[in-house]
């Protein structure tokens, strides 16, 4: 079958290995923005989407999948996420792939109180929280990224749509997951972020550890997810783990698990949409990333 592929946000720093993951698979890439990027011609085909607000998005968004032949789509946008997990069933009747994990699980992965409840209620260590103003660190139930956080508030701090949090010093470090069409976890591949600049992260290497591979074990057994997902947490100088967020789907540092592995798109391809069994491939641990900005001209 040929596979063409929407991706979203496509105007991202780090969207060009993706770009180059599905058409290393064999697929076509139709990216999207609300605007013009570099995107546009590294693509195969480029849609210039409303804002995620819009009240027509979704007929949009649906209009342009049937006209262009889509069969393939691989949310990466937060605000979207929830919306085409609701609507996955749907595209799937119009032999439409959505990669995404359920949203009894989405609504759990990204509001960070619900979180930070899941994690306390399956064991899982992490900071303590509180939606009062009670710790160091504020940051929003619904936010990404490095986005609205406060560290050492003021008292008269706005909690409105807000958490507190215990601020951990240690490395931190984000966990790359692929879970097949049962939701078993194939790939579990920690890497401790080098570099990070607004939330994304510039630089790491793979490690391995032993512990956070089976608290992640954990938390894919209660949650089911189904194809990319990344987790982070922070390893402490005593050797503490605290687990602080998860995001069900693909992330912009995710090209270090897809190089030390194998290319998860083809995963998504063989095994999520045609059922076939996946044979995994040693994990290549110690291997570093490093990332540089480039140009497209047109």
């Amino acid at each position: 079958m040929n596979y063409k592929v929407l991706l979203e946000a496509s105007g991202s720093l780090t969207s060009h290995y993706m770009i180059k993951a599905i058409k290393d698979a064999g697929g076509k890439v139709v990216c999207s923005d609300i605007k013009e990027c570099a995107a546009s011609y590294l693509s195969d085909e480029f849609i210039i989407f409303p804002k995620s607000n819009h009240p027509d998005l979704w007929q949009i968004i649906e209009s342009e999948i049937i006209k262009r032949g889509i069969n393939v789509v691989i949310p990466s946008f937060d605000e979207t996420l929830f919306a085409w997990s609701e609507k996955k069933e749907y595209f799937a009747k119009k032999g439409v792939h959505v990669i995404i994990s359920d949203s009894s699980s989405l609504a759990i992965c990204q509001d960070k109180w619900e979180t930070f409840k899941f994690f306390k209620n399956t064991g899982i260590p992490t900071p303590e929280t509180s939606l009062q103003n009670e710790f160091t660190l504020v940051k929003p139930r619904l936010g990404r990224g490095g986005k609205g956080i406060v560290v050492n508030p003021t008292h008269n701090q706005d909690m409105n749509g807000m958490i507190s949090q215990e601020l951990i010093i240690g490395e931190e470090f984000t966990v790359d997951i692929f879970c097949d069409q049962k939701h078993t976890p194939i790939y579990i591949i920690p890497r401790k972020r080098l570099d990070v600049a607004d939330g994304k992260s510039l630089g790491g290497i793979t490690v391995f550890n032993e512990e956070i591979i089976h608290l992640v074990k954990k938390i894919c057994v209660e949650l089911k997810f189904i194809g990319p997902v990344n987790i982070q947490c922070f390893v402490t100088k005593k050797n503490e783990i605290f687990f602080i967020e998860i995001n069900p789907r693909i992330a912009g540092g995710m090209a270090l698990g897809f190089t030390s592995s194998e290319n998860w798109v083809n995963l998504i391809f063989r095994n999520i949409i045609e059922q076939k069994a996946i044979h995994t491939l040693p994990i290549k641990f110690g291997l570093k990333m490093f990332r540089i900005y480039n140009e497209v001209f047109a």
